[in-house]
């Protein structure tokens, strides 16, 4: 499933959101009582080749979680009350080869979408409905011309759902960030729900702009050239997980969060950052919409017209979106892309002249046409904060 909390509705299994996430697959309120898709396209049982450290074993002991049974796919159960929900019950043991090519290929989006309706405006402040503005496609190769950005995978009740990224630099690894940016809806199901399983991150998905039938027999180094990144740590915000919800923008103005991801293969002793080649600052104190004179959205929208496998980007003039009054102001652009492109990376010049990331899409229309991403203030610096510092002596 495709994340975009449908805002835009992706196409096959993405939850047609009215104020929805952009990116991922379908999310039903109830969906946490049903259990996932059984994994396919793989040559032999990746739970084989599942990596539990000493640390994980104790925190899914704590909760009751059999590692046994955890090893022969209890981590496709999805009951509520094994569904890991606080920040410290994350866990995500690595199984190699679990994202095979049909297993990306075939993800879907996380989507949320908004309908008008659900736009204040009274007290907040909302600026006209932007018009929109065509997606274009990010020239191949991706690694030449939007190098931070890929793909988040990972899985939840539903099946295999699907996000857009952008690696980040951290503070505490100058040069060696293993830092990774998206939005919440694709790392927690918010109030409904918990953490979602197998996050994974894949720079440069699809290197090579290949059509949808050439990837059908490409091979997993041609898919994600620059390796599968999983996840170590995630951090999302208080607010989303306390009020997230797959419908109607509820928690959208929080809809980020930081992942720290080590290489799936062990490590080769480059970190992300030096294996992609970049990184992107996060401006945490962006300037206010009219010192803004363009923000350019990328992501890999999953949603009809798109199928999700190339990537895309617009570039606008933001302007306000206004939820709730009591809540952060959002940034809103016009633009095409559908879901699947949740997550992905909004960037603008940054104080120091260059490129920065100042926000990520979160939701948009079921109709699509704009996307709206949240403010990145204080609440999203004291979760990139948290996660470079648990990792500052690694």
């Amino acid at each position: 499933m495709r994340p975009i909390r449908p805002l835009l509705m992706a196409a096959s299994a993405v939850a047609a959101l009215t104020l929805t996430a952009t990116a991922c697959g379908p999310a039903e309120d109830n969906a946490g009582d049903k259990p996932s898709a059984p994994v396919e396209g793989t040559s032999e049982n990746p739970i084989d080749k599942i990596k539990i450290p000493e640390d994980l074993k104790q925190r899914l002991k704590d909760h009751g979680i059999d590692i046994d049974k955890w090893r022969d796919g209890e981590w496709k159960n999805w009951d509520r009350d094994k569904w890991l929900r606080e920040a410290k019950d994350f866990v995500n043991p690595i199984i190699e080869d679990l994202w095979d090519p049909d297993r990306m290929r075939d993800a879907e989006r996380p989507d949320r979408p908004v309908e008008e309706e659900d736009i204040s405006g009274d007290e907040g402040v909302t600026d006209p409905t932007p018009d929109p503005v065509k997606a274009k496609a990010v020239a191949a190769k991706y690694h030449a011309n939007s190098p931070a950005s890929g793909k988040v995978f990972f899985d939840g009740p539903e099946g295999s759902m699907v996000c857009s990224a952008t690696v980040v630099r951290d503070p505490a690894h100058p040069g060696k960030s293993n830092m990774v940016w998206t939005a919440g809806h694709c790392v927690h199901k918010g109030k409904a729900g918990g953490w979602y399983r197998n996050i994974a991150f894949v720079p440069s998905y699809n290197d090579a702009a290949m059509e949808t039938s050439a990837l059908e027999k490409a091979t997993r180094e041609e898919i994600a050239p620059y390796g599968v990144w999983w996840a170590d740590w995630v951090k999302t915000s208080d607010q989303w997980i306390a009020e997230g919800a797959s419908t109607g923008g509820a928690g959208a103005p929080y809809d980020f969060a930081v992942i720290q991801v080590t290489p799936e293969k062990g490590s080769t002793g480059k970190s992300l950052e030096e294996t992609v080649g970049t990184a992107l600052p996060v401006e945490f104190n962006a300037p206010a919409v009219p010192k803004i004179a363009s923000i350019t959205a990328t992501g890999y929208p999953a949603a009809a017209p798109y199928d999700g496998q190339k990537m895309f980007n617009c570039a606008d003039k933001p302007g306000r979106l206004s939820l709730k009054a009591e809540q952060p102001t959002m940034y809103r652009i016009g633009c095409t892309m559908t879901g699947g492109s949740s997550g992905g990376g909004w960037v603008a010049q940054g104080k120091d002249g260059g490129p920065a990331l100042v926000s990520n899409t979160s939701i948009g229309p079921s109709t699509a046409g704009w996307l709206a991403g949240p403010r990145l203030g204080p609440e999203a610096k004291a979760i990139f904060d948290e996660v470079s510092k648990k990792y500052a002596g690694r």
